[in-house]
């Protein structure tokens, strides 16, 4: 038997486990999420000792004009690498969004709350999720909120640029969450897959994410802090900012039962940004 099988080359998860463990990779050519089949046999073909899916469709306002390829991507997909996974007997590891919640109130969702996504984007990530719980193997499935890193596009690089560019940014003040380190997600996956192999009755659903709550404002602001730069950060409403998709006003994860099962602690986001802006520095 393989290494770890990751789906996913050039994205934000993907590229952390690339950094973190010997995994194999599949990029889009070596098997297209828009061809679930093509995924299972890959699976098959590799024989792993365990799979994580990385990749997704997370075009979220694309998402609202474009459901069928998300739904494909982000539900078949994963439906058909799980029952891959349950055939072959191995461990396989799902992440997944705080979109599938309606994100009302001001308490964080524990993973067994009911699902109410408001888009596209939520919907086949949902669906996901029931694929992978009906394919019957050990799994687990890990929603995880506002992902961050070096790597590709996110809210910390977007930030950065505009930040060094303008003297004013307006940031939306009433969605709060966790912005979450793609590397502590990469890690929290390779050990949840590990701890899945020796304990298949871990299966489940859980949450990961940063720590402590905070708003997209107030993440603006400590953006702007930790990279020395001048920009103020006025706090607008999400009804001042309006896009294709809603978004949860309320992304706070209960991840309680992910630290209970496997030992793995919510990591601070804000050390997180200074070993993003250190990998920054490196990169340029």
């Amino acid at each position: 038997m393989t290494k770890t099988l990751v789906f996913g080359t050039t994205g934000q998860v993907a590229t952390e486990l690339r950094g973190l463990a010997p995994v194999t990779a599949l990029g889009r050519t070596q098997a297209d999420l828009s061809d679930p089949a093509a995924c299972a046999a890959a699976i098959h073909a590799h024989r792993p000792r365990a799979v994580i899916n990385a990749a997704a469709y997370t075009a979220v306002d694309r998402a609202e004009s474009e459901e069928a390829l998300a739904t494909t991507i982000n539900a078949d997909a994963p439906a058909a690498m799980a029952r891959a996974c349950a055939d072959l007997g191995i461990p396989f590891v799902h992440i997944s969004t705080d979109y599938v919640f309606a994100g009302g109130g001001d308490r964080p969702w524990h993973p067994d709350a009911p699902t109410a996504p408001l888009g596209a984007y939520g919907r086949s990530k949902c669906l996901g999720e029931e694929g992978v719980r009906a394919a019957g193997g050990v799994h687990a499935i890990l929603r995880t909120s506002w992902v961050v890193s070096a790597h590709g596009q996110n809210f910390v690089k977007t930030m950065l640029r505009l930040g060094a560019a303008r003297d004013h940014l307006s940031v939306v003040a009433d969605q709060i969450g966790a912005p979450t380190p793609a590397r502590a997600i990469a890690a929290a996956c390779l050990s949840i897959a590990d701890q899945l192999a020796a304990d298949p009755a871990k299966s489940g659903t859980y949450h990961f994410a940063g720590n402590p709550a905070t708003s997209w404002a107030d993440f603006a602001r400590a953006i702007m802090d930790a990279a020395g730069l001048s920009c103020v950060i006025t706090d607008i409403p999400t009804s001042a900012y309006p896009t294709p998709a809603k978004r949860p006003l309320n992304s706070r994860l209960d991840c309680r039962a992910t630290e209970a099962a496997f030992g793995i602690p919510r990591p601070d986001w804000r050390l997180g940004l200074v070993d993003i802006l250190k990998d920054l520095e490196v990169s340029q």
